[in-house]
C-alpha cells in the first residue's frame, strides 16, 4: 500500500467512533491481476490490446471508497461501500465474446474485435472497472466521448437538418450499459407507457403503425368523429438532439378538439423544457375525414408557426394516406420490387442454379414484398392485390420454381 494514493477525512460518531474515510487508488492491484492473467491473445493480436491499456489507465483516476470504523475498544473494521448493482464476470465475457467484429470502434481505439478476441483475458479487469464506476457513480472520461459522422439524407443538402448524424461511442462504454439495462428493465419495465414502442421486447414499427391504425379505425365508427394526426419532427442532433418519431393521434368527436390542442400545446412545454426543439417545418398534420360533407378546418399552430396539412405521410416506412388507402405504399413496394428482378435475371443468363437463385429471389425480392404486409394486405384492394402477384409470378417464371403467391407470404 504504500505506492497508494490515500486521503482522509476524520468524524466522530455518537458512541465515541472513529470513522475514517478513505479514498485510495487500487490501480496498481488491478493492474497486477492484469498483467498476472494469461494474455495469449495478445501474440494473436499485438495491434488489439493497445487501446484497451489506454481505456484501463483511465480508471486510475478513480478511487476506491474504503470505509474503516475504529470502536472504543480499539478494533477496526473495514467495508466497501457496495452498490446495489453488482456485475459478475462471467456476464461481462458473454457481452463481449457477441460483439460483432465488423462494427467500427469508438473514439477511445477499443475495438468490437479486441473485446471479442481477448474476452476471457479482458472481462475480469474490466468488471473490476465496471464495478468500480457503480460504487463511485462516476463515468471514466474516456467513455463519454463519441465520434459525430453526418450522412447526408437527401441527394441536395440545403440546411443542417438534411444530415443524419451517426455517433460512434465506446464499445465498452455500450458493453457496460447493456448489462447496466438488463437489471433496470426489470425496474422500469411496469412504468413504460403502453404506446411506447421503441427499446421494448417483442416490439416493432409494424406494431406501432397496427395500433395507430386500430385506434383511429375503431373511433371513426361513431357518428360525427373525425381523426387528426400530427407527425412531429425534431431538429437534428447538430442544432439540438435526435430523438425518437413521436406521433400525436386526437380523436376527435362532436367538434370538440380542445384535448387535442391541449396535448399539443403541453408537448411544446415539455420539449422546452427538457432542451428539445421543435422543427416546426418538417412537422406535419394529417386530417381523416369520412364525413359526407367534412367542413375545412383551421390549421394548427405551434409557437406561433403554422403547422402544414398533408395528404400522406411516410411514417416508419409506412405511407398513410389520409383515405386511408394502400396505393401509394403498393407502388412502391412494386417499384423496388420491379428494379430488383433485373438482378434476377441477370442471374438467370449467368446459368445459376435454381436453388441459389429461390434463395436470392427470398432474401432480396420476397423481403420487399412482405415489407409491412401486416399493416395493408388485410386492406388493399384487388387491383393493388394483382400488381403484387405479378411481381412474384413473373420471379416465378424467370426461376422455373413455383414460390408462394401473395397469400402465403
Amino acid at each position: 500500500m504504500e505506492s497508494s494514493m490515500i486521503t482522509l477525512s476524520h468524524s466522530v460518531s455518537r458512541r465515541g467512533a472513529k470513522r475514517f474515510r478513505f479514498e485510495i487508488s487500487t490501480w496498481d492491484r488491478l493492474r497486477s491481476h492484469y498483467l498476472s492473467s494469461p494474455v495469449c491473445c495478445s501474440d494473436e493480436h499485438p495491434d488489439l490490446l493497445a487501446p484497451a491499456q489506454k481505456v484501463l489507465d483511465q480508471f486510475s483516476v478513480l478511487p476506491v471508497i474504503v470505509i474503516c470504523d475504529q470502536a472504543n475498544d480499539g478494533r477496526v473494521v473495514r467495508e466497501l461501500l457496495q452498490p446495489v448493482l453488482k456485475i459478475c464476470e462471467d456476464d461481462v465475457r458473454k457481452v463481449f465474446s457477441k460483439q460483432k467484429t465488423r462494427k467500427a470502434k469508438g473514439p477511445d481505439g477499443v475495438s468490437p474485435a479486441c473485446l471479442k478476441a481477448c474476452a476471457v483475458q479482458l472481462s475480469s479487469i474490466f468488471t473490476l472497472n465496471f464495478n468500480r464506476s457503480l460504487e463511485l457513480c462516476k463515468v471514466p472520461s474516456c467513455f463519454k466521448g463519441s465520434t459525430t459522422i453526418p450522412v447526408p439524407k437527401k441527394p441536395k443538402i440545403i440546411g443542417l437538418n438534411d444530415y443524419r448524424s451517426i455517433d460512434l461511442t465506446s464499445v465498452a462504454m455500450k458493453s457496460f450499459e447493456r448489462l447496466v439495462l438488463a437489471y433496470l428493465k426489470d425496474i422500469t419495465g411496469p412504468l413504460l407507457d403502453p404506446l411506447q414502442f421503441a427499446y421494448r421486447a417483442n416490439r416493432s414499427v409494424d406494431d406501432a403503425v397496427n395500433m395507430g391504425l386500430y385506434y383511429i379505425l375503431q373511433h371513426l365508427h361513431k357518428l360525427v368523429t373525425y381523426v387528426r394526426i400530427l407527425f412531429v419532427d425534431f431538429c437534428s442532433t447538430f442544432n439540438t438532439i435526435i430523438p425518437d418519431d413521436t406521433t400525436v393521434i386526437g380523436l376527435i368527436q362532436d367538434r370538440d378538439k380542445s384535448a387535442y390542442r391541449q396535448e399539443v400545446e403541453q408537448l411544446a412545454v415539455w420539449c422546452s423544457h427538457n432542451n428539445l426543439q421543435l422543427n416546426t417545418l418538417e412537422t406535419v398534420e394529417m386530417i381523416v375525414d369520412f364525413r359526407r360533407n367534412p367542413p375545412a378546418l383551421p390549421l394548427i399552430t405551434i409557437t406561433d408557426s403554422t403547422v402544414a396539412a398533408v395528404e400522406s405521410f411516410k411514417f416508419l416506412g409506412t405511407t398513410i394516406s389520409q383515405d386511408l388507402k394502400w396505393d401509394i405504399q403498393i407502388d412502391s413496394i412494386v417499384k423496388k420490387s420491379q428494379q430488383r428482378l433485373y438482378f434476377l435475371r441477370q442471374l438467370k443468363k449467368f446459368n445459376l442454379p435454381q436453388v441459389q437463385m429461390t434463395q436470392f429471389y427470398s432474401a432480396v425480392i420476397e423481403l420487399v414484398l412482405c415489407s409491412f404486409i401486416t399493416v395493408w394486405f388485410g386492406s388493399a384492394s384487388k387491383s393493388d392485390l394483382r400488381r403484387v402477384q405479378w411481381t412474384v409470378n413473373t420471379a416465378e417464371r424467370i426461376i422455373g420454381v413455383h414460390q408462394p403467391n401473395h397469400q402465403d407470404l
